[in-house]
């Protein structure tokens, strides 16, 4: 169970599943360290956020930074070893990766200038795959995560379909459910499981950039069993569940969180049953 000394580490906390997930887990007692980049219009969000976790009673400490970048990352170390050093015995027992910035362009266009770049590419992975490595490589070589932590990755059906300009954020889901694995491979001595959660259609920001988001969640709709969109919240449910001590036999999974929408075949619907 969450200890009076657990923190969640959260990337990407200020919307979407990571607010969802910083709520909860402050629910269970958790306190939240969070890591974002909001400019000045979107940090009204923020400031709200931190009032509700402290409403719940729990400490909180965030960075408004580049979390792909390894200097603020540094810097986001730093901050967490001066926050443990301050209250003896803290350990991160959640990192939660929920950081959702790529690039939506095709692999080929006539126009070079319409396709994605090198450039695009290496950002899209570095931002939505390979940070979690850095993350995870940094809290266990710092000592700021002991066992019984857990890592978790967010991935999406989107790792194994095509979908119109998607293709480096497929590639990034792909990567992540990859690490994941190894991660869970080589953290088992350490006594940390590692799992990715492929969430369902879910009604986010970076949902609304994809191009067809309508038709997306259209599709959704009518193929989920339930008829209705995963939530946020449907999420940081089950990681209130992965933060249990009990759960430390969940390792190296890809975890579908959907009300069972993946499991339906779209063609089984006809006009009239939609």
């Amino acid at each position: 169970m969450a200890s009076s000394q657990h923190y969640a580490l959260i990337l990407g906390v200020s919307s979407g599943f990571g607010r969802a997930a910083a709520l909860a887990m402050a629910q269970e007692g958790l306190h939240i360290i969070g890591v974002h980049l909001d400019r000045a219009a979107g940090m009204k969000q923020v400031e709200e956020l931190k009032s509700e976790l402290s409403a719940l009673g729990v400490r909180h400490l965030f960075f408004n930074v580049n979390a792909a970048d390894s200097d603020r990352r540094a810097e986001v170390m730093d901050g967490i070893r001066a926050e443990f050093d301050a209250n003896p015995g803290s350990t991160v027992r959640l990192m939660l990766h929920s950081l959702a910035f790529g690039t939506l362009k095709p692999f080929i266009a006539d126009n070079a200038g319409d396709a994605i770049s090198q450039k695009n590419l290496e950002m899209t992975m570095d931002v939505m795959a390979n940070s979690i490595i850095y993350y995870t490589q940094d809290l266990v070589r710092r000592g700021l995560m002991d066992r019984g932590g857990r890592i978790v990755g967010l991935t999406s059906a989107g790792a194994s379909r095509v979908l119109p300009m998607y293709g480096a954020v497929s590639a990034a889901k792909a990567a992540m459910e990859a690490y994941c694995r190894q991660l869970a491979l080589e953290l088992a001595p350490h006594g940390i499981t590692a799992n990715t959660i492929r969430a369902g259609v879910t009604a986010t920001p970076a949902l609304s950039k994809i191009p067809g988001n309508d038709v997306i969640m259209n599709n959704a709709l009518m193929r989920n069993p339930y008829h209705r969109l995963t939530t946020p919240e449907d999420i940081a449910n089950v990681l209130r569940l992965l933060v249990q001590d009990n759960a430390y036999w969940i390792n190296g999974e890809v975890l579908g969180v959907d009300g069972g929408e993946d499991a339906v075949d779209l063609t089984w619907y006809k006009p009239s049953d939609k």
